[in-house]
């Protein structure tokens, strides 16, 4: 399902109002607090809910001269948070590059790894040159059984996690007055939102550590977003009426407040401006007069932008709200 077909299958809800209907105003930026790089769509898995539906597959990478505005406009500009994501992002050639240079601005640098992929040898370099730069590393664990997280990621990626988690603590990732900060991330496995995310992370800690020896910082929860593979699962099961009536149900107006699109920028592998990484991978770039392109980055214009917002942003509002820093409320 394309990002065209995507649009208009969410255009579709269950008898009620519209995303834009419901706030009944612009949504506008704040700032620019965090610059999020999607350096690029392959992935060495396939996870069932990426909405970036990432994979072996796919080709497109961020290239060089890309990477290289981004960190013009860093080294302008009091952007307090570098965060990188893809895909796998380490499967970009460019990334090792970056992050040294990244890392001389002396910003808070995190990138979203799934792990699995530093079990290749071609990968295990990212290890030291992570602890190195001091990057903040977050992963993806939608369950601390094996069998649930398997069912989403793939066969045997909740062992690799693991045995990575066990490699990154004794670097000092994840322990206790370190500075190498270890984060998860949980996505509900099924059509439902996630729980409270302070019982969670007490939950995880405990079995994480009790069952496997392992430690990690903090855990984000993420409600799983109705855009990419993860739509084309609720689609297939006959589940998305539901869980957008779900989503609707729990509407927040405490979480519209803290949408990460009102501190966030992201800027897609080819250079295009999106209010959010879901908005990228829809193709709904930046848009009401605002720049849409890196090229023309104009930060006093960007950071109070109108955003974009279509039926999927329920899934930020929902509840306690969800961020790609966990639940907002």
């Amino acid at each position: 399902m394309d990002a065209a077909q995507q649009r208009r299958h969410l255009s579709q809800i269950p008898g009620g109002q519209s995303f834009e209907q419901k706030l009944q105003r612009p949504l506008l930026a704040e700032d620019i607090q965090i610059l999020q790089l999607n350096v690029g769509k392959a992935c060495n898995l396939a996870c069932k809910h990426c909405h970036v539906s990432a994979g072996p597959g796919r080709s497109e990478q961020m290239g060089r001269e890309v990477f290289v505005t981004c960190l013009k406009i860093l080294r302008r500009h009091a952007i307090g948070t570098i965060d990188v994501t893809g895909g796998a992002p380490e499967m970009n050639p460019h990334l090792p590059w970056f992050i040294a240079e990244a890392a001389k601005l002396k910003r808070r640098l995190m990138v979203r790894s799934n792990l699995a992929i530093l079990h290749e040898e071609a990968f295990r370099h990212f290890i030291d040159l992570y602890a190195d730069h001091q990057v903040e590393i977050i992963t993806s664990l939608p369950h601390y059984h094996a069998q649930q997280t398997d069912r989403q990621r793939g066969s045997g990626v909740f062992a690799k996690v693991i045995d990575m988690m066990r490699v990154l603590n004794a670097k000092g990732y994840g322990r206790p007055g370190s500075n190498l900060l270890l984060h998860l991330v949980f996505n509900p496995v099924g059509a439902y939102l996630p729980g409270p995310q302070a019982a969670l992370a007490h939950e995880y800690q405990q079995r994480l550590s009790q069952e496997h020896g392992v430690v990690f910082n903090q855990l984000f929860c993420l409600t799983n977003f109705p855009v990419g593979r993860y739509l084309e699962y609720l689609i297939r099961t006959e589940n998305y009426e539901e869980y957008m009536s779900t989503l609707m149900a729990a509407f927040n107006w405490t979480a519209v407040q803290g949408v990460m699109c009102r501190t966030l920028l992201s800027v897609g592998w080819d250079g295009k401006l999106y209010d959010c990484d879901f908005n990228q991978m829809l193709e709904l770039p930046v848009d009401h007069g605002a720049p849409s392109h890196i090229d023309i980055f104009e930060f006093d214009q960007l950071k109070s932008r109108q955003i974009v917002v279509a039926n999927h942003c329920y899934a930020c509002t929902a509840g306690a709200g969800s961020s790609c820093q966990g639940a907002i409320e």
